[in-house]
């Protein structure tokens, strides 16, 4: 783990958990965010927080920390009705994204995690925008050459959301469901609880600083989610 980090998504549902999980590590010696809003954790002497409602502010806001954080982690999304349409979306999901990788890779960051989606390189996935929007994003860390990407493409994300997702907690008791009447593995084939996410999310940062990554772009899928943020992980 690098002694220091910066989490972009810190107030959705999976950076608010990777923001938890890095202020509770001893090895994380500070914490930077930026944000539309704060975010809602605890008080640490670690978080060192920027609220900017401007988006546009923020690429330059991440490679003016000094000194810049060796560890990124961007879970950075919203969705076509919260963004008032699927251009609005693509601005963020995609456009945003792009823009902040290639600022953290100028500034100097040597690692960058990613939270993309289950089914980007689907068979059909081209056609539909918002898997071209992760693709997109994916492609470009990958050709920025960093030391080290992590790329982790959960399911359904279970969990508490700050701005409930149309449908989303009706899913998510289905999935719940699912889990209850067959079991946490079949549950594990779709969905993912946000928290068993960010710290697959964490552990694997840690495991590349050790040297320990199995590849320089490193690409997490559901099954590896699961036993990095849930059956291996140790608090």
């Amino acid at each position: 783990m690098t002694s220091a980090a910066a989490v972009i998504g810190s107030t959705g549902l999976v950076g608010h958990h990777v923001l938890d999980t890095l202020l509770s590590i001893e090895a994380c010696e500070s914490v930077y965010t930026i944000s539309r809003r704060a975010p809602k954790t605890g008080p640490s002497a670690k978080l060192n927080a920027t609220v900017e409602a401007d988006t546009t502010k923020w690429a330059s806001q991440l490679t003016a920390i000094s000194p810049i954080p060796k560890t990124v982690y961007s879970a950075l999304g919203t969705t076509r009705l919260q963004a008032g349409g699927i251009q609005n979306q693509w601005k963020i999901d995609h456009d945003l994204n792009v823009e902040l990788a290639k600022a953290a890779h100028a500034a100097g960051t040597q690692t960058f995690v990613f939270v993309s989606s289950a089914g980007t390189r689907g068979l059909m996935s081209n056609m539909a925008p918002y898997s071209k929007m992760k693709i997109g994003v994916e492609d470009t860390i990958k050709s920025l050459n960093f030391k080290q990407a992590i790329i982790l493409r959960p399911g359904f994300l279970i969990g508490e959301r700050e701005v409930a997702h149309t449908g989303g907690s009706l899913v998510a008791s289905l999935f719940r469901g699912v889990k209850t009447y067959l079991g946490q593995g079949a549950q594990d084939k779709f969905a993912q609880e946000g928290q068993v996410v960010a710290r697959a999310a964490v552990r694997a940062a840690a495991l590349a600083a050790e040297g320990n990554a199995p590849s320089k772009y490193w690409v997490i899928e559901q099954n590896d989610i699961v036993k990095l943020g849930r059956d291996e992980w140790k608090a």
